[in-house]
C-alpha cells in the first residue's frame, strides 16, 4: 500500500506530462514555473483542531512527522521521540519511544508497500528502523546505523519511501545530501545527488513520496522546490525540478511535507510561510490556505501532512503542537 494511495496508469512518460510547462535543460532536466494561484483555497477551515502541548499521553512536542496506516491509523513522532497512535478523529490508542533519542529525535514516517511496518527515520542515529503497528522493533528490517560516507552509511537521515517493488529510498542531509536506494532484502542497490542547488543536488531532502506512476517526488527543503526522479533509469532520471522561493502564491519556503491527493495534485506543507499549497504535476500552483498564527485554519511551522482514505487531510501544525484536519472530498 503505498503513502498516497494512487492508483497505476499504463503510461510512465504521460503521467508527468513536462512539455510546454518550463525551459528543457540538459540531460532531461526541466524547470517549470508554477502559474497563478487562484483565491478559492484562502477560505478553507478544518473541520477538527485536537492536540495540545505536554508530555503526557495524546499531547505533543513539536509533532513532526506522520503517516496514516492502512487501517486509517495515525501514527505521529514529535520532538520527544514519542511515536503515538491515534484514530482520525484524534483519540489516543498507544504509544512507544525510539530505542534512543540523546542525539536526536526521528523527522519521518511511512508505511512499507505491504503496509506491514511503520518505517522510521531515525534522523540522528543515522538509520532507518521498521516496527509492526503494536510497537515491536523488527531488528532484522533495520537499515544502516553507521555514521559515514560509504554505501549504506548516512549522515541525518530525513525521511524514508518504498516502489511497488519494495526497494526502500532513503534521504539524508549534513555533508553530504543525497539519496540512497536498498532493495527488498535491505542491500545497498545506488546513491545519487550530492550537497548543492543545481537541478539534481539537494540541500536537505526532507520528504520522500513514490508516487502510483513509480517515481521518486523529493521535497528539496532548503533549494525550496521539488524534484522528481525516474528509478526505472540508472541512474534516476531527473525528469521534473520546479520551485521558487519566496512567499507569493505559487512559490515555496522551506517545504517540509508533500503528499498526493487522489486527483494526482500534489499539496505542499511549507515550513518557513506556514501554509499548504496545491500544485498539479507540472508545478503550477492550484489552491493555497493558511498563514502564520494560532487560530484554528492558521499555522505555525508545520512540518508535515497526510491524507487517509476518508480523503481527510491531516496537517501537523507544530509549533502549535496540533494537528489540523481538513475534509477535502
Amino acid at each position: 500500500m503505498e503513502r498516497n494511495r494512487e492508483q497505476s496508469p499504463p503510461h510512465r512518460r504521460q503521467a508527468l506530462r513536462l512539455g510546454g510547462t518550463g525551459v528543457a535543460l540538459a540531460a532531461g532536466w526541466l524547470l517549470s514555473t508554477p502559474g497563478c494561484v487562484g483565491s478559492a483555497g484562502r477560505g478553507r477551515h478544518p473541520d477538527l483542531v485536537w492536540g495540545r502541548r505536554g508530555l503526557a499521553n495524546g499531547r505533543f512536542l513539536k509533532p513532526r512527522a506522520i503517516a496514516v496506516s492502512p487501517e486509517d491509523e495515525l501514527y505521529i513522532v514529535d520532538m520527544t521521540g514519542r511515536i503515538q497512535v491515534f484514530t482520525p478523529d484524534g483519540e489516543f490508542l498507544r504509544g512507544w519511544r525510539t530505542p534512543e533519542i540523546k542525539q536526536g529525535k526521528p523527522t519521518g514516517l511511512a508505511w512499507s508497500v505491504d503496509g506491514q511496518y511503520l518505517l522510521v527515520a531515525d534522523t540522528h542515529y543515522f538509520r532507518m528502523l521498521a516496527y509492526l503497528p503494536d510497537g515491536t522493533l523488527v531488528e532484522s528490517k533495520t537499515i544502516g546505523g553507521t555514521h559515514g560516507d560509504a554505501p549504506g552509511q548516512f549522515h541525518f537521515v530525513t525521511d524514508v519511501a518504498q516502489d511497488a517493488r519494495g526497494h526502500t529510498f532513503i534521504g539524508q542531509y549534513g555533508q553530504v545530501d543525497q539519496i540512497q536506494e536498498f532493495d527488498v532484502d535491505g542491500e545497498f542497490v545506488r546513491r545519487w545527488g550530492s550537497q548543492g542547488s543545481r537541478p539534481g543536488e539537494f540541500s536537505r531532502p526532507q520528504s520522500l513520496i513514490v508516487d502510483g506512476h513509480g517515481y521518486l517526488w523529493v521535497a528539496d527543503a532548503c533549494n525550496h522546490r521539488i524534484q522528481v526522479f525516474d528509478p526505472a533509469s540508472d541512474p534516476p532520471e531527473l525528469v521534473a525540478c520546479w520551485g521558487t522561493p519566496g512567499s507569493q502564491p505559487g512559490q515555496l519556503q522551506y517545504p517540509y511535507g508533500i503528499v498526493f491527493d487522489r486527483d494526482e495534485t500534489l499539496l505542499v506543507v511549507e515550513y518557513g510561510n506556514h501554509r499548504v499549497q496545491r500544485f498539479d504535476r507540472q508545478g503550477r500552483g492550484l489552491e493555497l490556505w493558511g498563514g502564520p498564527g494560532k487560530a484554528p485554519g492558521q499555522f505555525q511551522s508545520p512540518w508535515a501532512l497526510e491524507l487517509d482514505s476518508r480523503r481527510q487531510l491531516h496537517v501537523l501544525d507544530s509549533m502549535n503542537h496540533r494537528v489540523q484536519r481538513y475534509q477535502l472530498g
